[in-house]
């Protein structure tokens, strides 16, 4: 349970804060995360690195010399926004390009992508790279698959180190992979996570049980074992990885136990005891370790074991000096401070660029009335989309979905009372709610409105024709960005049948509110078939037994959205 808690829709932000204040001699505040206190060298590759909070002292704590560059700070187990990822990338930027690495979920994938992107656009080289170390998340036929949990300790470390070399992107990018590649990671949870201002955990274990291949946004393990003593669960971790032992690798290891998050360091020490007497035993070397709290999941009761398979360079780069506020090595050059007044910490500002049409101005006011009564639905709606999502995930779809939506209720309203059109204020509604929301749910609804408000213009009238293209236009930003198939159990399941369903009434002249109520049937009985279905992408993907028998959440709420703008346009 976390007990100091303000308001828990700021708590992400103000831990930030506080960990700035607290850090100053690291860290300086940007738009969307922090950025080296110091000089950095002028044409070095940046690293900058970043997701959801909740992890500390992921991914704050690895900011300084010798290390990163950057981090981007996300909502708690959520994904930043792009425009986040951006300005912390420009702000690190020195010239040699720009790293953005991060665990493999899917709404960092999406953000820190489009990030990329934009930087590319601006004439900033950049690239992202992910940490895929966890084995229990996928087999490793499908390595590519697998998320984060601890191993990107050593592969920022050394990454950072051959940025900080002055290796060019291309060679940084290549230590990264290889670094990577010879990085598994397997954790064991005994209780549960409670986000900030919840009532309860997000998954309990049995007593005397353990979840075996836990995830750190609070998913439960796989599967439970008996938790027996701290030898037997030393085993269970040691055994795993060995299984793992990357092809070519050697016999030396850099080690890496976690407690994440209410695991006390006696328990860890006692535990990494037992793990180094098992390497030994198994003819593997240890030269380095960490031991203590490296990565965690708010109060999550756990430890993760992380194995890197060395070699000379690796061991090169993880001894190299650096100095970060939760990772220390050997004897840093200090350099000057850098001009914080030189920083910009504020978002950039909506703005209507120019003043739509009388008849564009009156749809705009109809989004504003839409957008007021999604909301309603969706905080109505946002327990049960919590639970739902908790099965197989992280159980923070209704909270983000609220957040997004009241985020893109603020930014219409702003723009149509300076005399938005639509498509200024659908498009200003998208930023937003991916901006504030974050996460998988924030990129793919910020996209979807961003590309139907392209749709619908600033002077255009809107008809049931226009409706029906929009809502194509939000489909196929879905599929461009999610990379979802039908069948794959996610919200393309509801909203592809509902976007056919409104196209044919439409062509068939029936009426924009009747078009929208036969589209919001359709989606309704769409997303309760996807109840028996496997999930096959994204966080649910490793835990698809406890998925099956509950429909997708983020179906679900695509629903309960197509039924609030069916029965607007009834009114």
């Amino acid at each position: 349970m976390t007990f100091l808690v303000n308001d828990p829709a700021d708590f992400p932000a103000q831990l930030a804060d506080g960990f700035i204040a607290a850090n100053k001699r690291y860290v300086r505040k940007v738009f969307g995360g922090a950025v080296r206190a110091t000089r950095s060298r002028p044409g070095k590759v940046a690293l900058v690195v970043g997701g959801g909070t909740g992890h500390h002292p992921a991914f704050a704590g690895w900011v300084g010399q010798g290390m990163a560059d950057g981090v981007v700070f996300g909502n708690i187990f959520s994904s930043p926004s792009a425009s986040q990822a951006a300005s912390v990338a420009r702000a690190a930027n020195q010239g040699g390009g720009v790293l953005i690495a991060f665990g493999n979920y899917a709404g960092d994938v999406l953000h820190f992508g489009q990030a990329a992107e934009t930087l590319k656009a601006e004439g900033i080289e950049a690239a992202i790279a992910v940490v895929t170390d966890d084995i229990a998340s996928a087999p490793v036929e499908e390595i590519h698959k697998r998320r984060g949990i601890c191993g990107w300790v050593t592969v920022f470390k050394c990454t950072g180190a051959a940025a900080e070399e002055g290796r060019s992107l291309q060679d940084v990018i290549a230590v990264f992979d290889k670094v990577n590649y010879r990085t598994r990671t397997l954790g064991v949870a005994f209780s549960g996570c409670t986000l900030p201002g919840a009532g309860a955990p997000l998954f309990t274990v049995p007593e005397g049980k353990m979840g075996v291949g836990l995830g750190v946004h609070g998913e439960p393990g796989i599967y439970d074992a008996d938790l027996g003593t701290a030898d037997d669960v030393a085993q269970v971790l040691v055994d795993g990885l060995l299984k793992e032992r990357p092809e070519g690798a050697g016999d030396r290891v850099i080690v890496l136990l976690n407690g994440l998050g209410s695991t006390t360091y006696e328990e860890l020490f006692v535990t990494y005891g037992a793990v180094e007497r098992m390497l030994g035993e198994a003819g593997v070397m240890v030269v380095d370790c960490e031991v203590g709290e490296l990565t965690t999941s708010m109060d999550m009761g756990g430890v993760s074991l992380s194995l890197t398979w060395t070699d000379d360079e690796i061991e090169s780069l993880w001894n190299t000096p650096c100095d970060t506020s939760a990772i220390r090595r050997g004897t840093v050059t200090q350099t000057e401070l850098i001009d914080a007044d030189a920083l910009s910490e504020e978002a950039p500002e909506l703005t209507v660029a120019s003043v739509g049409t009388p008849e564009s101005q009156a749809v705009a006011a109809a989004i504003v009335t839409g957008l007021d009564a999604v909301l309603s639905s969706l905080r109505d709606q946002q327990e049960e989309l919590g639970r739902l999502d908790a099965f197989a995930g992280d159980g923070d779809h209704g909270v983000g979905m609220v957040r997004g939506a009241e985020n893109g209720l603020i930014a219409a309203r702003q723009l149509h009372s300076e005399g938005g059109g639509a498509q200024t204020v659908l498009a200003g509604a998208g930023a937003l709610w991916s901006e504030r929301a974050g996460g998988t749910s924030g990129a793919l609804w910020g996209g979807m409105l961003a590309a139907a408000a392209q749709v619908l213009g600033d002077s255009d009238p809107v008809d049931g024709r226009t409706h029906a293209r929009a809502a194509r236009a939000a489909l196929d930003s879905l599929q461009r960005i999610g990379g979802a198939h039908l069948g794959d159990k996610t919200m393309l399941d509801a909203i592809v049948p509902a976007v056919e369903a409104l196209e044919a009434e439409v062509a068939a002249g029936t009426s924009v509110a009747d078009a929208w109520a036969k589209a919001a049937a359709v989606a309704e009985e769409a997303a309760q078939a996807t109840a028996p279905m496997r999930p096959k992408i994204g966080r649910a993907r490793p835990l698809a037994e406890r998925s099956i028998g509950h429909p997708d959440a983020g179906a679900v709420s695509f629903a309960r959205i197509a039924r609030t703008i069916a029965d607007q346009l009834a009114r």
